[in-house]
């Protein structure tokens, strides 16, 4: 975090973890993971030992300096640019990454978005854009990944798992939101869709898990941190009473995706510094 947060939003100071090289060997796809959460999980299995290809959608430079990043590590990368919503982008992508490095041990489905408005208001194409990027988009990667897992099985040295999906949700999986009605739709749906594939490919020794962020300081929601009172509106939603950082994502990411979690299947793990907790019955309601 740099010192102007630090300023701004007094007590707000990140651990410091020496890294681990725990995905050593593996090798991993992030999709939209030129920005925000996406970035933060690109980075952070990288630093961890992993090869990675980093998807994005738009924004070439952004994602490689991703690359670039990765590669100080010591671990390999190359940027990939598809949209998830299409097939025929997503075959093409998995067989560049085949290709690349061989296989694919650890997909993380992040790339999503927002087209927000009320709900009278919402029109066809901002509820079709949604659900195709944010779920039909996980959907397709899942089953290409998926394919390659069950194609190749377990191999042991690499890892205890014949490999691992992350599907990047939300808190809003559980908590309605009132002018976000296709957004969270989206994730409720990657909620079932991740519970569902785990139970169908778990014998196959395939794990399938969700990250559900919170309030995270990210690009799409600056209007709720950027301003020291959106933070402290913000901070009414929040007990543990600070913002979310991108690495907290990258963190959850990397031991998911380790053989550290290896018993831990179907299961969504929020990261939202207690926001599903209801904060406005602290008092009693």
């Amino acid at each position: 975090m740099s010192d102007s947060k630090q300023e701004q939003y007094p007590g707000v100071v990140m651990p410091k973890c020496e890294p681990l090289k725990i995905l050593k060997n593996q090798k991993a796809l992030v999709t939209g993971a030129n920005s925000g959460i996406g970035k933060a999980v690109a980075i952070a299995l990288g630093e961890a030992g992993a090869d990675v290809v980093v998807n994005y959608r738009s924004g070439e430079d952004s994602a490689q300096e991703v690359v670039d990043k990765i590669k100080q590590f010591g671990s390999k990368a190359i940027a990939h640019q598809a949209d998830v919503s299409q097939e025929d982008q997503v075959g093409t992508m998995f067989k560049q990454m085949i290709q690349e490095f061989g296989t694919i041990d650890i997909l993380v489905n992040n790339a999503g978005l927002q087209q927000d408005a009320p709900f009278d208001q919402m029109t066809l194409q901002q509820w079709n854009t949604v659900i195709n990027v944010n779920l039909t988009g996980q959907f397709l990667c899942a089953r290409e990944a998926v394919r390659e897992f069950k194609r190749r099985g377990v191999v042991s040295e690499v890892s205890n798992a014949a490999g691992k999906i992350i599907c990047m949700s939300s808190v809003h999986e559980v908590i309605p939101w009132a002018g976000h009605v296709n957004y969270a739709a989206s994730k409720g749906g990657v909620m079932l869709m991740m519970k569902s594939i785990a139970q169908e490919v778990g014998p196959y020794r395939i794990r399938v898990n969700s990250i559900a962020p919170g309030a995270i300081r990210t690009p799409i929601n600056t209007e709720a941190w950027s301003t020291p009172e959106a933070y402290d509106s913000l901070m009414q939603l929040v007990p543990y009473k600070r913002i979310g950082e991108p690495e907290d994502i990258g963190r959850a990411a990397v031991w998911l995706a380790s053989d550290l979690s290896d018993y831990v299947n179907g299961t969504s793990l929020f990261v939202d510094g207690g926001m599903t907790l209801y904060p406005g019955f602290a008092t009693g309601g």
